[in-house]
């Protein structure tokens, strides 16, 4: 089969395509003929072995040689203990401990995969498990009229989670670069920020609910940014910014009648289905800012590293 493949960390030039042996599953495992997947933080990450915590299970080298979680494909065969799907089903999951979605099969375990709903294409249901549930609980908690800010909102994550905040009934603050300002207020953001040029915790109204999906200021920055009672919420960005959130933000905050913390995503299709829900009866927009072939992985990932992705990236395979 064809796959992008990699042995070293580094930029989109240590990628290259390949023909590898397709992959068997195993007694729990599906083995999935690979329609899309979308590109996420994560491959980024992981592609290029920053935060530290990307490299875990291969501190020197990549741990799998092929990157790409969120899969959609067709069922090519099943392993000897699976029951919920067989040869031909339509599914789609989030493979983020194996990974191999930019290929043309991956093995993804049973209980990652859901089926794929009807009112949805398979580049579509892609962008949907991992982006989609960071959305989903990390906006869990808003509610109408609190003041809501999404560090982040340009991108995958953020752009669902602008949508739910405000379905909540939030007022909603998109925070990203200035290419993304017009893209956050389709969304429905109320308010957008340039991070360049202003910043977020810098504020005159303080926020009820900060979900931080590029978490690099000081934890006592982001309290500043709080109202009293307010929840800091860090998904991604520096080991550092995560640390201190982990340790000096969870006392400080509570010293002072806040909450600053890290969101525990939960994973798997029981979180992750609620959303697609959502986009088959319209009351989300999935955004695909541009598709990419599976030769052109590399490319689809140095555009992610540039932060000019409105929405997601899907790697179009079969």
């Amino acid at each position: 089969m064809k796959a992008v493949v990699y042995e070293r960390y580094g930029s989109p030039e240590v990628l290259r395509v390949e023909e590898i042996p397709a992959p068997s599953p195993g007694i729990d495992q599906v083995l999935v003929k690979v329609a899309a997947t979308s590109v996420n933080l994560t491959d980024w990450e992981g592609l290029s072995g920053s935060p530290l915590y990307a490299r875990i299970g291969g501190l020197r080298s990549p741990a799998r040689r092929t990157l790409g979680s969120d899969i959609a494909g067709w069922v090519e065969s099943v392993g000897t203990d699976v029951t919920r799907f067989r040869p031909g089903d339509e599914v789609y999951g989030d493979n983020l401990w194996l990974k191999g979605g930019f290929a043309e099969y991956a093995v993804v375990p049973e209980s990652s995969l859901a089926p794929k709903p009807e009112g949805l294409t398979f580049a579509e249901v892609s962008t949907i498990p991992q982006a989609g549930v960071i959305a989903l609980q990390g906006t869990a908690s808003a509610r109408p009229g609190q003041r809501v800010l999404i560090n982040g909102g340009g991108g995958g994550s953020g752009s669902f989670a602008i949508q739910l905040a405000k379905n909540l009934g939030a007022h909603v603050t998109g925070v990203d670069n200035a290419g993304k300002l017009d893209f956050m207020r389709s969304l429905g953001a109320d308010e957008v920020i340039d991070y360049r040029s202003d910043d977020f915790t810098d504020c005159e109204d303080p926020y009820d609910l900060v979900l931080d999906l590029v978490g690099h200021r000081s934890v006592f920055a982001v309290r500043r940014a709080l109202a009293r009672g307010g929840r800091y919420l860090w998904v991604g960005g520096s080991l550092s910014t995560m640390l201190s959130t982990l340790t000096v933000g969870f006392f400080a905050g509570r010293l002072t009648g806040r909450r600053l913390g890290i969101l525990g995503v939960k994973e798997g299709p029981a979180h992750f289905e609620a959303l697609a829900d959502l986009c088959v009866h319209g009351q989300v927009r999935i955004h695909i800012d541009r598709t990419f072939g599976l030769d052109d992985v590399p490319e689809a990932l140095a555009y992610l590293g540039e932060g000019r992705v409105l929405g997601k990236l899907v790697v179009e395979v079969g």
